[in-house]
């Protein structure tokens, strides 16, 4: 397969899948929410959070990371050289494992709000939900600077932006109280 249709598919799969992740928590937190209104709302709410989860998780977001990891690895395997020694890679590649690692505790948060079990408060996984923020805007700087990309100016700037992202969502709580 041409590159450019591997790095095109591999991009588009990419949106998919961090828009899934970012909407399944998004659900996560109107379930949790749900949770705390009185019936009928909360059987009819909650009920309806689980039936778009399920669909998001093996439609949209499950299939995406699959079809995204299987690109890049095909992507990598048309020159290995070339990106098993660029630094980049490597730290795209320490990413995407953390990526996939948020993937999972997605999951399993999935199968226990499905198993009635308690799971996070809202406000835990508000936070949560930044950690793909972060991570997004990790791979995408990682990969467009490649070898311009100044440590030190990545570092304050991962900073910053999580700084940015959690008083955002101190400044929202306080706004909700």
């Amino acid at each position: 397969m041409a590159f450019s249709v591997l790095k095109s598919l591999h991009l588009i799969f990419m949106v998919s899948w961090f828009a899934g992740l970012f909407y399944m928590v998004r659900l996560f937190i109107y379930s949790v929410e749900a949770k705390q209104e009185k019936e009928p709302k909360k059987s009819i709410l909650y009920t309806q959070y689980l039936l778009m989860q399920k669909r998001l998780w093996w439609i949209i977001t499950t299939p995406s990371m699959l079809i995204t990891v299987i690109c890049g690895s095909l992507m990598i395997s048309q020159n290995p050289v070339y990106y098993m020694k660029a630094p980049w890679m490597h730290i795209k590649l320490s990413f995407i494992f953390c990526l996939i690692v948020y993937h999972f505790v997605c999951q399993r948060i999935y199968f226990n709000l499905h198993k009635g079990k308690k799971t996070w408060t809202s406000m835990q996984l508000r936070i949560w939900n930044e950690v793909a923020t972060l991570l997004l805007v990790s791979i995408v700087f990682v990969v467009v600077l490649k070898d311009s990309f100044s440590w030190i100016k990545g570092v304050v700037g991962f900073i910053a932006v999580a700084i940015v992202l959690f008083a955002g969502i101190k400044l929202y709580k306080k706004y909700r109280s």
